[in-house]
């Protein structure tokens, strides 16, 4: 039997750094390196029609400084500050999600497990542990089937355990990649 610690939600301010940090995702670049390193992340976003979509999207401000004397410097990109809540899940065994806009705009990290989601255009996007997903779709509106948001479900026979950090943002309409 395989056993899970779930921590409570907390209240806590993150950045992109933090996220990376979070996912594992902070890049190979030395500190003495003038090349910012790179990191992709995956939006799922709403037209102005009301349909979601998955976009491939890549922090690209990086700036290479300390985030406290005397650590050493280190490459962030930092997005707006706010509120958020950390919620990690662990979905069962062929957890399938029916069709859904996320509850809030929320940064969406596999740590066990795979996890694909599909957005109401088709696109389809498999996220393994240490991916990033944005999720933003509140704004969609239910196609001819009544589909609204995405689906997902995991990948295989295993539960998934997924690190979801929902923030205080405001959804938004026809910005893919608006966390630059």
């Amino acid at each position: 039997m395989t056993a899970y610690f779930l921590p409570r939600p907390s209240q806590v301010r993150l950045g992109a750094a933090a996220l990376l940090a979070l996912a594992g995702l902070t890049g190979h670049a030395r500190a003495q390196s003038p090349a910012p390193p790179t990191a992709v992340y995956w939006d799922n976003w709403v037209d102005h029609n009301g349909v979601s979509h998955m976009t491939r999207c890549q922090f690209h401000t990086y700036t290479l400084k300390t985030v406290n004397k005397p650590a050493a410097p280190q490459w962030s990109d930092p997005t707006p500050e706010g509120t958020a809540q950390v919620v990690s899940t662990v979905q069962p065994s062929h957890w399938n999600g029916a069709w859904h806009p996320d509850p809030k705009v929320q940064w969406i990290i596999p740590l066990k497990g795979s996890w694909w989601v599909q957005a109401q255009d088709g696109t389809r996007v498999t996220l393994n542990p240490g991916d990033v997903s944005l999720g933003e779709d509140q704004m969609s509106k239910p196609d001819a089937q009544g589909h609204r948001g995405h689906l997902a479900g995991n990948v295989g026979d295993g539960p998934v355990t997924l690190m979801v950090v929902q923030l205080a943002e405001k959804p938004t309409v026809d910005q893919p990649c608006r966390f630059k």
